[in-house]
Order: C-alpha cells, then sequence, then structure tokens
C-alpha cells in the first residue's frame, strides 16, 4: 500500500525586533518549559472538550467495569451463571460492531461516530436500570459492548483531528493513555464506595451515574470543533471513488497493516494480565493477600499516570517501531520474573520479585502504547482510515474474548504456563515490528516530534 505522506506544519515566519529578546516573553518561557517536561501537546488547551470526553467517558468506565456482574446479580433473582451466560452471549454478538463503524467513521467523521457512541452507551446502562430477564440483560449489555467498541474504535480517529500533523500525535496519544488511566482508577474507586456503602441502593446510583457521564461525554465531542483538517490529496480520494478499490477489501489486502494488527493482539493479550490473571497468580500461586492484588492494580494507575508523558518526551527521537518493540521486549522481560516466583527461591524474594514485575509491565505500558497508537494511525490510508481503524479494533475485541479462557486454562496446568505463552507472543512481536519498520519504505508515516534526522 502506497500512503500518502503527512501533511506538515506551516513555516512560522521568523519574529523580528525587539520581540525576540529573552526579556520581553518571560510569562510564556515557564509554562513552555513545564509543558515540555510533563510531555504534553501544545495545542491541549485549544481542545478542552475532548480532553474532558476523554476523562469522563473513562471514569464512567472505571465505575462499572468491576461490577457489571454484581449489579445483575444482586438487582434481579437470577443466578450468577445465567448472568455470566447473558454477559458472554452480548459481548460476542457485539464483535461485528466494529466492522460496521468504520464506514461510518469514514463517511461522517470520528467526531460524530464518537459522540453518538457515548449517547448509546448512556441509553444502554439506562437500559440497566431495567433489565431483569435474561433477554433484557443481553439486550442492555449488547447496547453498552455496541457503544464501547464504537467509540474504541472511533478515539484514535479523535487524536487525528486534534493534530492533523502527526508531529504532536505522539504527544496526544501519551495525553489519551494518562486520561484513560486517571478516570478508570478514579471511577474504580468510585465504584467501590457506593458498593460496598449502599448495597443495591449504591449499585443503581452507580448505574445512574455511568449513564450521566456517557451522556456529558458525548455533549463534550458534540460541542468540540476541532481544527479544519488538511484537503485530502487528489489521490487519497481517487482510491474512494474507484469501484472495488475501496472498502475492507483493499484494507485486508494491505499485509503491512495486517502484520501491524497481529503484532497488537500480543499487547492485547498483555494487557489482560490486570483484569485475567493478576490477582489469581497473587492469591492462588504465591498464597499472598488479595488486598495485595488491588494494591498492585492501584500502582499501576498511578505510575502511569505520573509518568506516561516524561516517558513519552524522552523517546520522542526514536522510530514508533522502536518503541513498540521495546515495550514487548519489558512486557518479556516482566513475564519471565512472573514465571519464575513460584519457583524454589527464598520467600522473602517473592514479594520484591512481584512488585518489580509489575513496576517493569507499567513501564512497558507507557514505552509502547503512544508508538502503537500512531502505528495504527501512520499505515492507515487516509481515505479509508476507519475502516483500517475498525480492523485494529478487531485485534481488541478477539483478544479480549480469548484471553480469560486461554489464560485461565493455561493456569490450571499450572501457574508458569500462561506466563510463558505471554512471554512467546512477546517475543515474537519483535521481529514482526521490525519487519514493518523494513517494510516501510521511508517511513515518513511514523514520525517523530523532532522529525526524520533524529530517528534512530
Amino acid at each position: 500500500m502506497t500512503t500518502t505522506p503527512p501533511a506538515t506544519d506551516p513555516a512560522t515566519p521568523p519574529a523580528t525586533g525587539p520581540t525576540t529578546s529573552p526579556a520581553a516573553i518571560p510569562p510564556a518561557a515557564t509554562p513552555v518549559a513545564l509543558r515540555d517536561r510533563l510531555g504534553l501537546p501544545a495545542s491541549a488547551g485549544r481542545h478542552r472538550p475532548l480532553i474532558g470526553a476523554h476523562l469522563v467517558d473513562s471514569l464512567g468506565t472505571g465505575l462499572v467495569l468491576a461490577f457489571t456482574l454484581v449489579f445483575f446479580t444482586r438487582t434481579t433473582a437470577l443466578p450468577l451463571t445465567t448472568v455470566g451466560a447473558a454477559v458472554t452471549a452480548a459481548r460476542l454478538l457485539a464483535l461485528p460492531v466494529a466492522p460496521a463503524v468504520g464506514p461510518l467513521i469514514d463517511r461522517y467523521g470520528a467526531r460524530r461516530v464518537a459522540a453518538c457512541a457515548n449517547a448509546l452507551s448512556a441509553l444502554a446502562h439506562a437500559a440497566f436500570l431495567l433489565a431483569d430477564r435474561p433477554w433484557s440483560i443481553v439486550s442492555a449489555c449488547l447496547l453498552a459492548q455496541a457503544g464501547q467498541a464504537a467509540y474504541w474504535t472511533a478515539s484514535t480517529g479523535l487524536v487525528v483531528l486534534a493534530a492533523p500533523s502527526p508531529g504532536e500525535r505522539t504527544r496526544w496519544f501519551a495525553l489519551v493513555q494518562t486520561l484513560r488511566n486517571a478516570g478508570l482508577g478514579l471511577g474504580a474507586a468510585a465504584g467501590a464506595l457506593l458498593v460496598g456503602g449502599g448495597g443495591t441502593g449504591g449499585l443503581r446510583v452507580l448505574v445512574a451515574l455511568n449513564a450521566a457521564s456517557y451522556l456529558a461525554a458525548a455533549v463534550l465531542l458534540a460541542r468540540w470543533r476541532p481544527d479544519p483538517a488538511p484537503t485530502a490529496p487528489a489521490a487519497a480520494t481517487a482510491a474512494t471513488a474507484e469501484p472495488g478499490h475501496g472498502g475492507y477489501r483493499a484494507v485486508l489486502a494491505d499485509r503491512r497493516y495486517l502484520l501491524l494488527v497481529a503484532v497488537n493482539l500480543s499487547f492485547v493479550l498483555a494487557s489482560m494480565v490486570l483484569s485475567v490473571l493478576l490477582a489469581v497468580h497473587v492469591t492462588a500461586a504465591l498464597h499472598l493477600g488479595a488486598p495485595l492484588a488491588g494494591a498492585l492494580l492501584v500502582l499501576n494507575g498511578v505510575q502511569v499516570v505520573l509518568t506516561q508523558g516524561p516517558v513519552s518526551r524522552l523517546l520522542e527521537g526514536c522510530r514508533a517501531t522502536r518503541t513498540a518493540a521495546a515495550g514487548a521486549l519489558l512486557n518479556a522481560a516482566a513475564f519471565a520474573l512472573l514465571a519464575v516466583l513460584p519457583g524454589g527461591g527464598p520467600r522473602w524474594l517473592v514479594l520484591p520479585g512481584l512488585v518489580a514485575a509489575v513496576l517493569v509491565y507499567n513501564l512497558a505500558e507507557t514505552v509502547a502504547t503512544p508508538g502503537r497508537e500512531e502505528l495504527s494511525v501512520a499505515l492507515a490510508h487516509p481515505a479509508r482510515r476507519g475502516r483500517y481503524l475498525a480492523v485494529n479494533q478487531l485485534s481488541w475485541n478477539v483478544g479480549q474474548a480469548l484471553a480469560p479462557g486461554l489464560l485461565t486454562l493455561l493456569f490450571a496446568h499450572g501457574p508458569a504456563w500462561p506466563w510463558l505463552l505471554l512471554l512467546a507472543v512477546s517475543l515474537a512481536a519483535v521481529p514482526g515490528l521490525l519487519r514493518l519498520e523494513r517494510t516501510s519504505a521511508a517511513l515518513p508515516d511514523i514520525p517523530s516530534e523532532t522529525g526524520p534526522s533524529a530517528q534512530r
């Protein structure tokens, strides 16, 4: 596939006269220096509604992330097995949502699709309050899953709208990752307080607040007006106009992007460690207390929130393929350490080893995420970006569906086996990413803040 070179920011005319004196501009010096130290994008101030929408959406997701099954089992007379089957059925039925949303993004834009997706999520969680039969739980959860799939498929495109020029996109992806972790952490903490202190009433308040948060995010996105995007090149327009050359057929013929999607599956499986495997490993394999697993989850959120921006700023001179490969190697190191922890070593080494492994795992997330997100945009044809992002989202949907059963099945055969699988797929991602770099002719689509000359 031939990608269109990214648009560049217009040159800024040099300032002349006394205004160029350092003494004349001291008020701007400190904010710029602080912004650079934190790794924040320069255009963040102009896109406050987008920032607020990301934070509110993540906050709402965090509110009910761990309490969906608890909500339906406590507010209905249905057994846990029935509720679990209903939720699973809804998630499987929602798998085609991402491919269906891709053409809508290409036609109507990521902002409108994301706003409608949040409105759908608000409606779905309002329906939670009325669901008391298996079919109604399936319907409500299907709407919720469809809203989430549509939003996350469009969310990467929102960053492109905020930063049409690739130079600042890495910082935007880092900011979005920080907002996600902050929102999820705060939402989960608030949800735990409401569930612990309010019983069934607290659960209903929790779901109502979640519906309101999604509605607020939809309003923020509807009010957001991004900068006008550069005019699409004629070649890109022609690609969508020619019969048989657009749509998913063209995406599936792009082997470079399919390689990226396959590589991304390793990161998807790695991301499921926190929600699927960590607590089980801590309690069943290491025989440590369950509160420690919760503390490690908090550690993940805090570390990512505090370090994502600065880490991304330090890596701005590196290619996105190489930062993603470095993240895969860090994941492999963390999984190798977790695989050997249940061994016959000294007992006093278990807790420090566990904490060290989680710290390395968290570092892998901060190193790899912005580059991974940038690759998903940079390697997509601009005229079919929505479809490309939908195919990339499928790796998340499929991985999240497979991971719970696969990882727990391996754990039943021995606590080291799931970590060895994750170690293997993380190592396999590295040559895939390096091959991706070699097949990208000049890599202008995978820029850094400092320009091609600074890439290494």
